[in-house]
């Protein structure tokens, strides 16, 4: 097999170094800027570029080219901590959920507010008692005629306080198994009845928040696809999410600062760096095959767990290069404290590992 690129390819990737390289310049770095780094005015530059809906059809408004070319760009974009994070959950996810299941109406209301990075989207999908199992969720939506009431909680919702729309997955019926009557629902943020509360972290970021629905109209018109039948749907969702470039550099620029730090006279030293080089190698070939569709279904649990673990050991190398400078509050240190996120968001390991052993290996269940 062979793994160069193409001359059209490294062309690309110069192209978006070049452009990452402008915007750090411009914005400031952003640590995991996939998730951290904010900024409308570089969402619109993209758009501009034709890089949002890179790979989506032409016939929505996307640009049609293949996904390894959105892979060249985002694994550039984000290792160099370039402030993505205003139009990648649109571009990663609500786009494609939208052109996949969505209406006409809809994929013509929604699309080109995505496309031109004018719109920020939110994933309304955690709840208090319901991270990782998202058959556990309890947020309702119950019909009132033409229109959804909503009420519940979402927690860990990133953006919740800056975006335009939250793609919120509520339950629609209580009748069944837990995996029925969960359905996708369009709510945008400035319904009344919804109030978002800030959550700061340990690194002093506040990209998180929870985010609470009190009897919340929207028309049923903003339901997306079959109601009650939207487990696979949001199932499909989590396929882009987990396996993606976004779950291997998010702290790349990190190991590039240890690497030009590190003590190379040690043989250890050395050694390490090149496991480390070896684990962005491998879990760049994992991402290749999520993005190719070349992996079997539900494997991206696998590909997450591998690239975000790989994260967490460069973040324990980092630290362990920096040593006593690692305990000062600056910039490496901000990206460190995030570190035990990775493994976290978007379902943990343990999740991942539970995927992974019962829906791509087939074992038997533990009995209870």
């Amino acid at each position: 097999m062979d793994f160069d690129w193409t001359d059209d390819q490294v062309v690309l990737r110069e192209q978006a170094r070049e452009v990452a390289a402008s915007a750090v310049e411009r914005f400031g770095r952003h640590n995991d800027s996939w998730i951290n780094g904010f900024s409308k005015e570089f969402a619109i530059e993209m758009a501009e570029r034709g890089w949002i809906g890179l790979t989506w059809p032409t016939e929505f408004g996307g640009g049609g080219r293949p996904p390894i070319d959105r892979l060249i760009i985002g694994e550039e974009l984000i290792a160099a901590g370039a402030p993505i994070a205003a139009m990648w959950f649109a571009d990663r996810q609500m786009g494609p959920s939208l052109i996949a299941y969505g209406r006409p109406d809809q994929q013509e209301a929604f699309l080109p507010g995505m496309l031109s990075g004018e719109t920020t989207w939110c994933i309304g999908m955690s709840e208090p008692d319901a991270g990782s199992d998202l058959a556990g969720l309890t947020t309702q939506a119950v019909r009132d005629g033409d229109e959804y009431v909503i009420n519940g909680q979402k927690i860990w919702t990133s953006f919740g306080l800056v975006a335009d729309y939250c793609y919120v997955i509520c339950r629609t019926s209580t009748e069944g198994p837990p995996h029925r009557g969960i359905s996708e629902i369009i709510v945008p943020m400035d319904t009344p009845g919804i109030e978002t509360r800030p959550i700061k972290d340990m690194t002093t970021n506040q990209h998180f928040s929870e985010v609470f629905f009190t009897d919340v109209r929207v028309p049923v018109t903003n339901l997306v696809g079959i109601e009650g039948n939207a487990f696979k749907q949001t199932m499909t969702q989590l396929e882009h999410e987990r396996g993606g470039i976004d779950r291997l550099v998010s702290n790349q620029a990190l190991f590039r600062f240890a690497v030009d730090r590190a003590d190379t006279s040690d043989p250890r030293i050395r050694q390490e760096i090149a496991a480390l080089e070896t684990g962005y190698r491998l879990g760049r070939i994992l991402v290749t095959r999520e993005v190719l569709k070349q992996a079997p279904a539900g494997f991206s649990a696998a590909t997450k767990c591998f690239c975000t673990e790989h994260e967490w050991r460069v973040a324990e190398f980092v630290a362990r290069v920096f040593g006593a400078e690692a305990t000062v509050w600056n910039d490496i240190v901000h990206g460190l404290l995030y570190a035990p996120g990775y493994t976290i968001m978007g379902g943990t390991s343990n999740i991942m590992r539970n995927i992974l052993g019962e829906r791509v290996l087939g074992l038997p269940r533990e009995p209870r």
